[in-house]
C-alpha cells in the first residue's frame, strides 16, 4: 500500500463545495506521506507555513483531478486536509467616483451620508 501511495497517491482537500483531489508530483507525494504519517486527516491549522505553501502551490498549478474517471476509484489517498486555508486576496486599488454621474444620483448619495 505504501508503494501505491508513493507511485500514484492523491491528496484529498475538503472544501465547502465538497472534496477536491490534488495530484502531487513524486517529491510532493513523498513529503505528504511524511506529513500524514501519523494521521489520515489533518486540519489546516496544524500545518506549518511551508506545508501550507506546498498545498497552495499545488492549487495554483491547477493540479486538481477528477475522481470519477475510469480506473480512478482505487487510487490511494495520501491524506485528507480538512479545511483549505483561505487564499489571501490581492488588494484592489481604491475606486474613484465616476465623473459622468452627476445630478440626482450625487444628491441622493449626499443625502444618505447625513
Amino acid at each position: 500500500m505504501l508503494m501505491e501511495k508513493l507511485s500514484r497517491g492523491v491528496l484529498r482537500v475538503l472544501t465547502p463545495l465538497g472534496p477536491r483531489y490534488l495530484q502531487p508530483s513524486f517529491a510532493q507525494r513523498l513529503y505528504l506521506l511524511w506529513v500524514f504519517r501519523n494521521f489520515t486527516t489533518l486540519p489546516a491549522k496544524v500545518l506549518s507555513r511551508r506545508q501550507l505553501r506546498l498545498i497552495d502551490s499545488m492549487c495554483a498549478e491547477n493540479r486538481f483531478v477528477s475522481f470519477n474517471q475510469n480506473g480512478f476509484e482505487d487510487t490511494p489517498i495520501l491524506g485528507t486536509l480538512e479545511q483549505r486555508p483561505p487564499v489571501q486576496p490581492t488588494p484592489l486599488s481604491p475606486r474613484r467616483p465616476n465623473a459622468s454621474v452627476s445630478g440626482p444620483a450625487t444628491q441622493f448619495a449626499a443625502d444618505s451620508n447625513e
